[in-house]
């Protein structure tokens, strides 16, 4: 017994002694929990997305997590370095800040209005959406770095400090620009210090360079392969071009919009429907924006799903908890199920309880009551309704409410360490201040800390 009482005197001080390193330690757990979600812009595809979709080759691991391009906020001023902007300054997703006139894939876009869609893992209150884009002047082959990029946002859209829905687009006049430049979305978050960078690689028509009017030859050959029921691989042969093809759009039927851009000759075709007959064409580009003919069709028909489907995903794994909660939520996170056909989506329990059904793996759980315990567990279910084992149950506690807090209102007299709650949250005052509309405490994490 003594041998132990020494054993954890020696053990303590030795904990002491590092407790520099220690730090350094969690908090780099605590910053590698925050990058684990929670959004990115879809539509126009941006780089991270197209690298999830296969359109983007040899893109590191942000394929397997487009939403979690988390980095410090305060763009221009702060956030990521020059050179690491597209990676929002993480080492995890440092392949996205590779920058030439060649290396991305495309999206086409025309100046003026444009509709911008973001999708949400997860949701933080949020402060604003801003929208910048490269000069005129810019040069593609170098570093995204500041100098590149006009440091007025061309769009800003309010947060007002709420969560936003699992989908929201914004619709925001874009500058007139010709041939490629890189689009940045920021994402700033009101109850945390940091923010999402999103990077869109657009291609403008316009003359550039100047006097191009030769458009490419039409793409030949159109051909597909690994035919599933929901994706498919789609190639062609390579387009000519007096000065140089920059890529290639593919049209489904006698749609005028593409629904994949890439630099390459093939891409991966993905959310298609099973069993049905798809129509492709493609068109190629130069970089001054002509357009080539489009090939001949291709038809192709995907696999039909299984008539007689009785198989279940496999139960979801790794249910856990990311963050602390708070006194009425907690947001929860697990690994993805397979299955012989497709998981269709989650259902969340809080015991025998039903809460949520989500289409991905993370989800913040609300409406919960302080100081109480709750067990969670995630089944997966596919389209013809076969449902899975549960996964391993979590189970959290609820932080404790705060007392002495009072509703947040303007033109009210606030000091240091006040309490007041504000949509549903308490917070506690940080500087001592008359409070003003537009002042809200999820607004202003200058002037209150969320409890």
């Amino acid at each position: 017994m003594n041998q132990l009482r020494i054993d954890s005197r020696m053990f303590y001080r030795i904990m002491l002694a590092s407790g520099g390193l220690l730090l350094i330690l969690a908090c780099m757990f605590a910053f590698a929990k925050s990058v684990s979600a929670h959004g990115y812009i879809d539509s126009p595809a941006s780089r991270a997305i197209l690298c999830k979709n296969g359109v983007n080759t040899n893109c590191g691991n942000i394929v397997y997590e487009p939403q979690s391009l988390e980095g410090l906020k305060g763009f221009p001023a702060a956030g990521p370095a020059d050179g690491k902007i597209a990676s929002a300054g993480l080492a995890a997703f440092a392949p996205l800040d590779a920058q030439t006139s060649t290396r991305w894939s495309k999206v086409n876009m025309s100046s003026g209005t444009n509709t911008f869609t973001w999708k949400f893992t997860a949701r933080h209150a949020t402060t604003s959406y801003r929208y910048f884009i490269t000069k005129p002047t810019w040069n593609p082959d170098a570093p995204l770095s500041r100098a590149q990029f006009d440091l007025t946002p061309f769009c800003t859209v309010q947060g007002n400090g709420q969560q936003p829905p699992e989908t929201l687009s914004h619709s925001c006049n874009v500058p007139a620009r010709s041939g490629y430049h890189v689009i940045l979305g920021v994402w700033d978050i009101a109850d945390t210090q940091n923010a999402w960078y999103i990077v869109i690689d657009a291609q403008f028509s316009g003359s550039n360079p100047p006097g191009d009017t030769t458009a490419p030859s039409a793409p030949a050959n159109v051909r597909s392969s690994n035919v599933g029921t929901t994706s498919l691989t789609l190639a062609w042969n390579a387009s000519t071009d007096n000065i140089g093809v920059t890529g290639y759009e593919v049209f489904s039927g006698s749609s005028s919009t593409p629904i994949a851009t890439t630099s390459g000759t093939s891409v991966n075709l993905t959310n298609l429907n099973a069993g049905t007959a798809y129509s492709f064409t493609v068109k190629a580009y130069d970089a001054a924006g002509n357009r080539s003919a489009a090939s001949a069709s291709h038809q192709v028909t995907t696999s039909p799903l299984p008539t007689n489907d009785t198989t279940a995903p496999s139960a979801p794994t790794n249910l856990h908890v990311m963050g602390t909660p708070t006194s009425s939520s907690v947001s929860l996170m697990w690994n993805p199920s397979t299955d012989n056909v497709g998981v269709a989506g989650y259902r969340i329990y809080q015991g025998s309880t039903l809460v949520a059904t989500v289409t991905g793996t993370d989800r913040v759980v609300t409406g919960l009551s302080p100081s109480t315990q709750y067990t969670f567990t995630v089944r997966a279910f596919d389209a013809a309704g076969n449902v899975s084992a549960n996964s391993n149950a979590v189970t959290v506690t609820t932080a404790a409410g705060q007392t002495g807090a009072t509703p947040w209102a303007p033109n009210t007299a606030y000091a240091v360490g006040d309490l007041v709650t504000y949509n549903g949250a308490t917070y506690k005052c940080r500087q001592a201040h008359t409070s003003l509309t537009g002042w809200e405490p999820s607004i202003v994490p200058a002037l209150w800390e969320l409890q």
